[in-house]
């Protein structure tokens, strides 16, 4: 991908009251379809030059969205910025973005440059500008020579990059992303994402990426924003919304997260089902008497010999383990309905699947830092 040059071209109006750095604002956004609320009033800010994902289960709002950033959708309500400027009653040919979708949306009576040249010359751009846009385009996504392939000869992933190469070809303020990767392979999408996230750094356009895979979105994003039922229900890097949620939901959806019910004591303890006491740290305005959810990520727990002393322990039973190559996912019946995942990393002496038979006792451990207390 080294030489080629496809840079973002500077947009026609000011930056208006959005600022210098700023791409995409969303106010109070709300969309509806009947009595049904899509999105539900949601601010956004997105920087420019930023990678950032909106991820959820389907139907949580994260398409529409999206859609309205396109200009297919008009909000019921609220305000919708790109680059400072308003777009709620500017059509979609008349936004300085583009859209890659997961169907790749490709012309198949046309070549692979044809089809990124298409925007191009329905826009009349001079003919020389073309090819060389084209060909730069085609080499930043390492499809140069193929240029007079069909899109019938095209891999799966070959076809996406052609997508990307017509979309990043109108040099866009904004590409937009609905799951792109979807229809790939799990070992094609992972290089995939690797090449997204290098060409997004190479071009520094705005991607606004929409995906239901949490692991896709924790490896190529610069912030995300996770919905539930239309609304944000964290916005934050990826490392501060999977260590930190601040919800139930969000602990639950970003990976695997335990959860054990519990009603706060005192200052720093909640007890929990099983009757033990639990250190954690309690957010602000919590206090006795609270019903709290503990969450605790499985690669934070300690399992016997490495649980060491100041860890909160617990004990239990090994009731399933699943082995997943690298680690082991163990996971254990405490009593009285609750249950903790751990994952036993693997190493050159023996596998989690050598030491724990199904029966078996066992002790877990966290330090107390490591457990998040969720209202």
């Amino acid at each position: 991908m080294e030489g080629a040059t496809v840079e973002p071209v500077e947009p026609a109006g000011g930056t208006g009251d959005g600022g210098d750095g700023e791409a995409i604002r969303l106010e109070s956004v709300t969309k509806r379809f009947g009595d049904f609320t899509a999105v539900d009033a949601i601010d956004l800010t997105i920087a420019k030059g930023e990678f950032f994902s909106l991820l959820g289960p389907s139907g949580c709002g994260k398409t529409t969205t999206l859609r309205m950033l396109a200009g297919f959708e008009v909000p019921t309500e609220g305000r919708i910025l790109l680059e400072g400027e308003p777009v709620e009653d500017v059509p979609p040919y008349e936004r300085n973005v583009n859209m890659v979708f997961q169907s790749y949306a490709l012309f198949g009576h046309l070549d692979v440059a044809g089809n990124v040249a298409f925007g191009l010359k329905r826009r009349k751009v001079p003919k020389d500008e073309i090819e060389r846009r084209v060909a730069d385009a085609l080499e930043l996504v390492s499809l140069g020579n193929r240029a007079k392939s069909r899109p019938s000869e095209l891999s799966g992933g070959q076809r996406q990059r052609v997508a990307l190469a017509r979309a990043l070809v109108n040099h866009p303020a904004v590409l937009l992303l609905d799951e792109p990767l979807g229809a790939l392979d799990l070992k094609l999408r992972r290089q995939m994402q690797v090449e997204l996230k290098q060409i997004q750094r190479e071009v520094g356009i705005t991607f606004v990426y929409v995906t239901h895979d949490q692991e896709e979105a924790l490896s190529m994003s610069d912030r995300i924003a996770v919905m539930s039922e239309g609304r944000v229900a964290q916005c934050g890097a990826p490392e501060d919304v999977y260590e930190h949620p601040t919800e139930e939901f969000v602990a639950g959806f970003i990976g695997i997260s335990n959860l054990l019910e519990g009603v706060v004591e005192g200052s720093g303890t909640v007890k929990v089902a099983t009757g033990d006491r639990i250190a954690a740290p309690l957010p602000e305005g919590c206090g006795p008497g609270d019903t709290v959810q503990l969450s605790v990520r499985p690669e934070k727990i300690a399992v016997d010999e490495d649980v060491e002393p100041g860890m909160v322990s617990m004990s239990g039973r090994v009731v399933s383990r699943v082995y997943h190559g690298v680690n082991t996912q163990i996971t254990v019946d405490l009593g009285h309905g609750a249950h903790l995942v751990a994952l036993e990393q693997q190493t050159y002496t023996a596998s989690a699947d050598d030491r724990w038979e199904e029966g078996m006792e066992i002790k877990l451990g966290w330090h107390p830092e490591n457990c998040l207390v969720l209202r």
